[in-house]
């Protein structure tokens, strides 16, 4: 049996074979090259904590117990930070026993501090769905910088479907770069079976913009509406200020980009991981799926670099311009996606910088 990720066009399959199903008409776009957007349901339960169903219990069963209020999500609703929701998903699954899958936060939902987890009933892992797995799927939603309003059909997160084991190793890894440059690095670290990532604080040189911190009590962000905020009440820029390094505050939300451009050729989709905490008091908060064709020059996207969502933990850390700060993984596709990343699907991050998300007005 191959192994592999499966494209736009398995994904299709899987609806049309009963696999995947939807409370609604998929919408136009929410298929990617290789991934499915999740959308969420009608309502969200807001819960004292987080908590996984575990091996003996539905998601719902643990929302009888744990759940303060319900909150109608049809019209719209504002979801506050510090608070913990849930939401059932419009889609649910009923995975041959050859598939499993997993979930990550959107770009754009990563971009705004909201944190996201998909959860399954007796499931033990977030994120994770096991290989057969049938029945609903659940969202747990945590703004953490800004409220938000979201809606029913509101998409927050991702689903990527796996056939068999179709990581890379570090030899295979090393043998793609060169022949498909995935990191614009002469000298590519690669371990922990990742290709690393450098940060960048030089940006143009002195003066020039490196990054964004959020701020904190703005008005709340509606993750439907496209450039309809202003930069500058929810973000403070960082600039160069001619030392090339970062102080991080802990527990302050950072945009920041990699240093180097990054590159998923056609047949492979790539997934950066949280950098390891034992080399500082800092990660890239959320992992990130790049989708077949990102960075890709035929795509449109030569010079894409990898934007960078930063949190350091119980002390202030210096940052330094140039250090590895993540690392990406890459996976071998069953086959080529119809569509590309970037090209003709009005992808919002390819040949991106340093680039906020979607909400805020350039």
């Amino acid at each position: 049996m191959s192994a592999g990720i499966l494209s736009d066009r398995a994904i299709r399959a899987l609806f049309d074979g009963g696999k995947l199903a939807a409370g609604r008409p998929l919408d136009a776009d929410q298929i990617q090259p290789a991934s499915l957007d999740l959308r969420l349901g009608a309502k969200a339960y807001r819960v004292r904590a987080s908590f996984l169903p575990g091996p003996n219990n539905a998601v719902e069963d643990k929302l009888a117990r744990l759940s303060m209020h319900e909150i109608d999500l049809s019209d719209g609703a504002v979801l506050e930070t510090g608070c913990v929701y849930i939401v059932p998903l419009l889609e649910s699954l009923a995975l041959p026993g050859e598939i499993s899958a997993s979930a990550n936060p959107k770009s754009s939902t990563g971009r705004l501090d909201i944190f996201t987890r998909v959860m399954t009933d007796f499931g033990q892992e977030f994120d994770k769905i096991a290989p057969g797995y049938n029945g609903p799927l659940w969202l747990e939603v945590s703004p953490r910088t800004f409220p938000i309003v979201a809606r029913t059909g509101s998409r927050l997160s991702q689903i990527r479907f796996r056939q068999g084991h179709a990581l890379l190793d570090e030899t295979e890894l090393l043998d793609l770069h060169k022949a498909e440059t995935l990191v614009a690095s002469d000298n590519p670290n690669v371990s922990g079976g990742g290709i690393a990532l450098s940060i960048d604080l030089a940006g143009q040189g002195p003066d020039s913009l490196v990054g964004y911190r959020g701020k904190h009590h703005t008005a709340v962000i509606d993750v439907d509406k496209r450039a309809a905020q202003d930069v500058f009440e929810f973000w403070e820029p960082i600039h160069n200020r001619g030392s090339a390094d970062l102080i991080l505050d802990p527990d302050e939300f950072y945009i920041l980009v990699s240093r180097e451009s990054v590159h998923v050729p056609p047949l492979f989709a790539a997934e950066m991981t949280p950098f390891d905490p034992l080399v500082g008091e800092f990660r890239v908060h959320y992992a990130g799926f790049f989708d077949p064709g990102f960075g890709h020059s035929e795509a449109g996207g030569a010079g894409s670099r990898a934007v960078l969502e930063v949190r350091s933990h119980e002390v202030p850390f210096i940052l330094e311009h140039g250090q590895i700060v993540g690392r990406l993984v890459y996976e071998r596709m069953l086959e080529r996606p119809e569509a590309l990343y970037g090209s003709g699907m009005g992808s919002n991050y390819q040949a991106q910088g340093l680039k906020l998300s979607k909400h805020f007005r350039a």
